[in-house]
């Protein structure tokens, strides 16, 4: 057999909603079919193998720059999006691997310090230029750039914002981007002192689980059982809104929370900083948010101490 026949008859084992390799809206930039791997494959390596993917190593999560080994980076955060992502795709016979080229994409536009870091490249470009700044968008541009389908474009694109995804596949790393963040952030926010396990709301822990890992398990059941022979995802009533409720803790405790502000400051005096001294130079404005959103947080800090 042919490698796009035995493909083929791998996928006819797929849910009716899943989108087959096949059947992909295909490229900007119409290729060559390569033989040995199936479109979407294609695109995962190739975002593994990108330069914007590599520097999420070096961009911040939620602390910017920290002193210590384990707390998330945007790397991290993305290969635990994206493992999280093919559990569900695989529970429900979905393409895993279209989810997973969309998970390890999803971030690749995200700009140094989190998005402290995206929203001070969004004010400035605005108050300079008119424009706006959103991390989703300048992955799509990424994606552009690596000729990625249309199906891994989409789903990058829309992991955030009002537009919803195409497929099944891209709406599973959309609500597991959330998942992920929620969980292991509060693990590192205790890590760095600013929460312990008491201070968790008690309903919302009740009903998801005592540790990260257990309200990992009940989120992807969840989202599995509630999803299961539908064409959406979902999740049950009770199990969302307990995610949300934590989500808005989080957000009031540290996302959003007085010890954040001297940390959003810096980013935003950074980032500003490096903004104004590459547009009075005369630089072309998507050359300057192409280059500052892919700079790492130690880069931009650095680069900003030069001038």
């Amino acid at each position: 057999m042919s490698f796009d026949a035995r493909i083929g008859a791998l996928e006819a084992n797929l849910s009716p909603f899943a989108v087959r390799s096949a059947e992909t809206r295909g490229r900007e930039w119409p290729e060559e079919s390569c033989g040995v791997r199936t479109e979407f494959q294609r695109d995962r390596d190739r975002i593994v193998h990108s330069k914007p993917f590599r520097r999420l190593k070096g961009k911040t999560q939620v602390f910017i720059d920290p002193e210590g080994d384990h707390y998330r980076t945007r790397m991290t955060h993305t290969l635990e999006t994206t493992a999280i992502s093919r559990v569900v795709a695989r529970a429900l016979r979905l393409n895993e691997d279209l989810t997973e080229a969309v998970g390890l994409g999803h971030d690749t536009g995200h700009t140094p310090f989190g998005h402290a870091g995206e929203d001070a490249l969004d004010v400035a470009l605005s108050e300079r230029f008119g424009g706006r700044f959103r991390h989703n968008e300048q992955s799509l541009r990424i994606a552009q750039s690596l000729n990625l389908t249309h199906e891994v474009c989409d789903g990058i694109l829309t992991h955030t914002g009002e537009r919803e995804p195409e497929s099944l596949e891209g709406k599973i790393v959309r609500l597991v981007d959330r998942v992920a963040y929620i969980n292991h952030d509060i693990d590192d926010a205790v890590r760095y002192g600013l929460l312990s396990e008491d201070d968790l709301p008690l309903e919302e822990i009740t009903i998801l689980g005592g540790t990260g890992s257990a309200r990992i398990d009940t989120l992807v059941h969840d989202i599995v059982d509630a999803s299961d022979g539908v064409d959406d995802i979902r999740q049950s009533r009770q199990v969302g809104e307990a995610m949300l409720l934590l989500r808005a803790f989080m957000f009031d405790r540290v996302y959003l929370g007085p010890q954040a502000a001297p940390e959003h400051e810096r980013a935003h005096e950074t980032i500003r900083l490096i903004f104004d001294h590459l547009a009075e130079r005369g630089d072309d404005v998507d050359e300057i948010v192409d280059y500052i959103a892919g700079m790492t947080d130690r880069f931009a800090l650095t680069y900003a101490d030069s001038l």
